[in-house]
């Protein structure tokens, strides 16, 4: 089936430590098994692209590559095999397999050569995406609200629902209060946990995260805040630490603070090479640490879950939304998250 002639535009990231470069790249000629092409319209910036870019994982073979996992559009195309979207319906783009085929990455072109990406890219006008990489949400769905299912709700609602498991009346620590970190924050208070406890080394971030939910806040910056965590819990272990930062020497902090059965979740990712260093007995008698994979979220499934909770005026997502930026400006909108300009998601315009 051939694919319709478009000219999309997109950010392309060609080295580490260097700006996107906004250009036009070539479609492929025809859809393979399971392909959808959609118009994006929106995209949110998520610290993973930031890790991206500065080669938090070590080198990058696959350079140059698109960018972007969490986002909204209409489907334009359906490639064969597809039966979960149809064309002009309105859907989430995001990068948690959902129900559908897992199609091959598509294969653009650009300034001649090939252009990489994955199953999911949404820092560009018009995207290849894999079938289970798009649920189909209702068309009043506002498209900004729409692209933060793609990651920032899935993910922070499933850290405290599947990884962290939390209980009522537990207390949780959540260290970076970004667009992951306040939906932490904002699924603890939907289950009553106390203290709700945000840290982060930006006031500005801190005081949306009071709003989104946290009982108290600490600016990591701030002599003694190892102090303050404890007065905090009055002097008791906590439940759930969970860190968003990457940083080894607070991954080691959460560790101690825990109880004997407490729970450290990780979904900010150490630098390569960087260890973190524990004394493992505990882990045997109750204490544990897990990596996150996106909250281990179904989107097909807990997408419609979330909206009927907002629909239902149980849930926050509006204040979410700090600044948008044309994707012209993907740069500027990348170096405003850096400096902690912003308090919530950066969206993209496409």
């Amino acid at each position: 089936m051939r694919i319709p002639d478009i000219r999309p535009k997109g950010a392309i990231l060609t080295a580490q430590n260097t700006p996107l470069i906004v250009d036009s790249f070539e479609l492929p000629e025809f859809f393979s098994t399971g392909q959808v092409l959609v118009k994006v319209h929106t995209s949110g910036i998520c610290g993973s692209q930031l890790g991206e870019i500065s080669g938090v994982k070590g080198i990058d073979p696959y350079l140059p590559h698109l960018m972007g996992h969490e986002g909204c559009g209409t489907v334009i195309e359906v490639g064969p095999g597809v039966k979960y979207v149809s064309p002009g319906d309105k859907v989430v783009l995001h990068w948690r397999k959902g129900i559908g085929i897992e199609s091959d990455p598509p294969i653009y072109k650009w300034r001649g050569k090939k252009l990489n990406a994955g199953c999911i890219t949404t820092f560009n006008t018009h995207a290849i995406v894999s079938e289970n990489r798009c649920t189909k949400v209702p068309e009043n769905l506002d498209t900004e609200i729409a692209a933060l299912f793609g990651c920032a709700i899935t993910t922070g609602f499933g850290v405290i629902e599947n990884n962290a498991k939390l209980r009522m009346g537990e207390s949780v620590l959540v260290f970076g209060a970004g667009g992951v970190g306040l939906n932490i924050i904002q699924a603890s208070k939907l289950l009553s946990a106390y203290p709700i406890i945000a840290i982060d080394k930006f006031d500005n971030r801190l005081e949306l995260a009071k709003k989104m939910g946290a009982t108290h806040s600490i600016n990591s910056t701030v002599s003694g805040f190892t102090s303050k965590i404890k007065s905090i819990l009055n002097e008791k272990s906590l439940d759930v630490f969970v860190d968003n930062t990457g940083s080894v020497k607070i991954i080691e902090l959460g560790y101690k603070l825990i109880s004997k059965e407490g729970r450290i979740i990780l979904v900010g990712v150490p630098k390569k090479n960087d260890n973190i260093s524990i004394y493992s007995l505990d882990l045997h008698f109750g204490k544990t640490i897990t990596g996150s994979h996106g909250g281990e979220c179904s989107p097909d499934k807990d997408i419609p879950r979330y909206l009927n909770l907002m629909n239902n005026g149980k849930l926050n997502f509006d204040d979410l939304i700090s600044s948008r930026y044309s994707l012209e400006n993907i740069n500027e909108a990348v170096e405003s998250m850096i400096k902690g300009d912003t308090s919530g998601r950066i969206l993209i315009t496409t």
